[in-house]
């Protein structure tokens, strides 16, 4: 995109926030990912172009639609880190804005990339019903990125599924249901093969513009599918701290924006074992769902990758392979290819 020539490289310093912090002073992948959104918050605050003004002068919504990161060095409490964000040279994808994020921080005399994230963006003009009575106005030079609707290609074809009914999970259902028999839950499982299909009711405070799910949602919502995945096999992750000193750790993760999901809406999250490396990682494919008028309409697609970690000391850990029962436990997910 040429346009993208008027928008400046720029250089943010952030800290991690504490809520990211569980095991020693490690940072978990959520808030590394959370570091580059606020990372793209800057990039387009320092191109004049503020979150805040573009919402409430023109009607228009920053939306992060797509990163994925790979983390190569951890992130710690009282981290100072430095990200550099320019534009995207290998990836060029018409209606959206491609941009490359490294993020630096300082180990003794040295300074080390952690952090390598790749990021999508759209501005969606609003149509909330709270204020539709307000046009979006545009801003010329977001003409090429912006959209009406987020509206990208799903990944499988979901025609043959019609007249589904989804689930209505009472409001103080929690984390919802794995694996249920409703009709959506067996189409979903025909669809992805072996998977954990949980049916869960999105609540206001994973979104923003009012109702509409937002970016660090979902990378919420993969987390929560990790943990739910583990509790199902009987792994658990505090035992295995008490037991083994082990604990999860995450090199890469993605999270795709592909269709908006709304506030109170059943989201169905299918989430599927897709590969195993060495018995030292594992990977997980997340892809999420909706029902409208008895189709299933694709939100978000993702990924991530985990392995464990042996906690040495209070500053050090060594990544671990898996033991019998942890390799028994992921293998019995795996999905075979045909």
């Amino acid at each position: 995109m040429t346009w993208i020539n008027s928008l400046k490289p720029t250089i943010s310093t952030i800290h991690p926030r504490i809520e990211g912090n569980n095991i020693c002073t490690w940072i978990g992948f959520k808030h590394v990912m959370y570091v580059v959104e606020e990372a793209i918050i800057d990039f387009f605050r320092q191109n004049d172009l503020r979150q805040r003004a573009l919402y409430e002068e023109h009607g228009l919504c920053l939306e992060i639609v797509d990163s994925e990161a790979r983390i190569l060095h951890a992130l710690h409490i009282d981290d100072q880190v430095r990200a550099e964000i320019d534009s995207d040279p290998e990836m060029d994808i018409d209606g959206e804005l491609r941009l490359l994020v490294n993020v630096f921080a300082q180990r003794g005399e040295q300074e080390v990339k952690a952090v390598v994230c790749r990021v999508g963006v759209q501005i969606k003009e609003d149509d909330s019903p709270v204020t539709a009575d307000i046009a979006a106005s545009p801003v010329e030079a977001l003409g090429p990125i912006t959209v009406k609707t987020i509206d990208r290609e799903p990944t499988g074809d979901l025609s043959k599924f019609m007249n589904l009914a989804a689930a209505t999970p009472d409001l103080l259902d929690g984390r919802g249901e794995i694996n249920g028999e409703d009709p959506v839950v067996a189409a979903l499982k025909e669809l992805h093969g072996t998977s954990m299909v949980w049916a869960w009711r999105i609540p206001y405070f994973y979104c923003h513009y009012n109702e509409r799910m937002k970016h660090s949602g979902y990378i919420r919502h993969l987390e929560e599918a990790e943990d739910l995945f583990l509790a199902s096999n009987g792994i658990s992750i505090r035992k295995m701290l008490h037991d083994k000193k082990w604990i999860p750790v995450v090199p890469t993760a993605r999270a795709q924006l592909l269709a908006e999901a709304m506030m109170e809406e059943t989201l169905y999250t299918v989430y599927t074992l897709v590969d195993t490396y060495r018995d030292f990682t594992y990977t997980h494919a997340m892809n999420c769902y909706v029902v409208r008028d008895g189709k299933l309409v694709q939100t978000a697609t993702g990924h991530i990758t985990h392995g464990y970690a042996r906690i040495n000391d209070r500053t050090d850990w060594s990544l671990v392979a898996f033991d019998d029962d942890t390799k028994e436990s992921i293998h019995r997910n795996l999905v075979k290819a045909d």
